[in-house]
């Protein structure tokens, strides 16, 4: 692993909770947490911190959009087979009443 996504795996895992998706507010919560000297080495890992962030809430998304849709095909294909079973009970239903 390189050693951008070293230092900011291991500056997430103490305070993921003040970064967000904005990369200018990143670099300053870099500042307030750490002394980086370089501007160049700041500016990339505030990029990889705040790039690993979006994609962490872009998945976030796909997942409950992904876990909607499933609940969504699971109620029409039950309600699809309530109305089946109705049909077919009363044709029944119909066929019994019409024998002499």
């Amino acid at each position: 692993m390189d050693r951008i996504k070293r230092l900011s795996m291991e500056i997430l895992e103490e305070h993921k909770s003040q970064f967000g998706v904005d990369f200018g507010d990143n670099k300053k919560t870099l500042d307030k947490i750490s002394i980086i000297r370089s501007k160049g080495l700041k500016n990339e890992i505030a990029g990889y911190i705040t790039k690993l962030l979006k994609h962490e809430i872009r998945d976030q998304q796909l997942k409950e959009e992904r876990a909607k849709q499933s609940a969504e095909l699971e109620s029409q294909s039950e309600e699809i087979e309530a109305t089946e079973e109705s049909d077919s009970v009363s044709e029944t239903i119909e066929a019994d009443t019409e024998e002499p």
